[in-house]
């Protein structure tokens, strides 16, 4: 087949057509569908040298410390959240679990003196259970994600506050639930056995997405339900398992959670939710399922709170740092938006 072309310009045929150069746009675009997680770490690299320009305090040791403890929580969980997502599904419950787990844990030992390991265990147990629960609605009642998590927040909430009765929990320096508030310090820099824990997390659920089938299938199913469905995955049995595979990053985030606070606090985690949902939609993971990494929501997690400190740093109302994450969700999903409508 051979397209005509005006002039005494050589016909251009359809090989030719089909073989032309890519553009610049479509070059960005490709880039940015293999990998996901690119433009969020751009964005912190742009962020972390703009604010170090506006005052050289950012780039200190204790100040990058600092950092990295606050996104411990909400870096945690954003790791479960990632897994939902992936799916094309959305938790608006995981903060209410997180607390509640947390709370069960420290009630445990507070009040029972039951060993603070086994306080643990029943508490991940918990974290599980609750998220098993949403699965459950999900896949076999056929419930939108979006409306079961909505209602299973107000669920976890109450249960929550009837549970821990309005009061806190303290509990005893020494206690085993407080070791991921144990600091390591390499000369400036401290760091917490809550932020190597939040990490280590993060690496053994990028091997298992990465490197084992159950990733793929959850991959598969995030991005075509009935194709997955058609090359015989189960499809209720990935849903399921994603759901309560966040359950256990819910537990250990609600471990460095009673770390941070020194105990169970029912108005802890207050935003976790919305918190936890901005870092894994800034951090490159398409809210329409099957596209991302989970290294983006640690990404994404570290933005935010890299805005929050670099602008409270720089002396900007802290009404500034909303108005920045605001702006920066609504471009993560613009590009998300652009990438898939480009690959149609």
């Amino acid at each position: 087949m051979t397209i005509q072309s005006s002039g005494d310009t050589a016909p251009v045929t359809a090989e030719d057509f089909l073989n032309r150069p890519a553009g610049i746009g479509q070059r960005v675009h490709s880039v940015l569908h293999r990998q996901p997680a690119l433009s969020p770490a751009i964005v912190l690299l742009l962020a972390g040298i703009a604010f170090a320009l506006l005052n050289s305090r950012f780039y200190s040791l204790q100040n990058l410390s600092l950092v990295a403890q606050q996104v411990a929580v909400v870096g945690a969980l954003a790791a479960g959240q990632t897994l939902v997502v992936l799916t094309a599904g959305i938790d608006l419950s995981i903060g209410a679990v997180m607390v509640l787990a947390s709370l069960v844990m420290s009630k445990l030992v507070f009040d029972s003196h039951v060993n603070g390991l086994l306080a643990l265990l029943i508490g991940a147990a918990v974290a599980i259970a609750a998220q098993a629960v949403n699965g459950l609605l999900v896949t076999r009642i056929k419930l939108p994600p979006f409306i079961v998590t909505l209602g299973s927040l107000s669920v976890f909430t109450a249960i929550t506050l009837i549970y821990a009765k309005g009061q806190t929990v303290a509990l005893q320096p020494g206690s085993f639930l407080l070791w991921t508030a144990d600091t390591i310090s390499i000369g400036s820099l401290h760091v917490t056995t809550g932020v190597l824990l939040m990490i280590a997390l993060y690496a053994v659920l990028g091997f298992a997405l990465r490197y084992t089938a159950w990733g793929r299938h959850l991959y598969a199913v995030g991005d075509d339900v009935e194709a997955s469905r058609l090359a015989g995955i189960s499809v209720s049995r990935v849903l399921l398992s994603a759901y309560m595979v966040a359950g256990l990053a819910i537990a250990v985030a609600a471990w460095i959670l009673v770390g941070r606070v020194g105990g169970g606090d029912p108005n802890s985690g207050i935003n976790a939710n919305l918190e936890s949902i901005t870092a894994v939609v800034i951090g490159g993971t398409s809210l329409f399922g099957g596209r991302g990494v989970i290294f983006g929501s640690l990404i994404g997690a570290l933005i935010v709170q890299v805005f929050d400190n670099g602008l409270a740093l720089a002396g900007f109302d802290p009404n500034y740092q909303v108005l920045a994450v605001g702006l920066l969700v609504i471009a993560a999903v613009s590009v998300d938006q652009w990438i898939r409508s480009v690959k149609a």
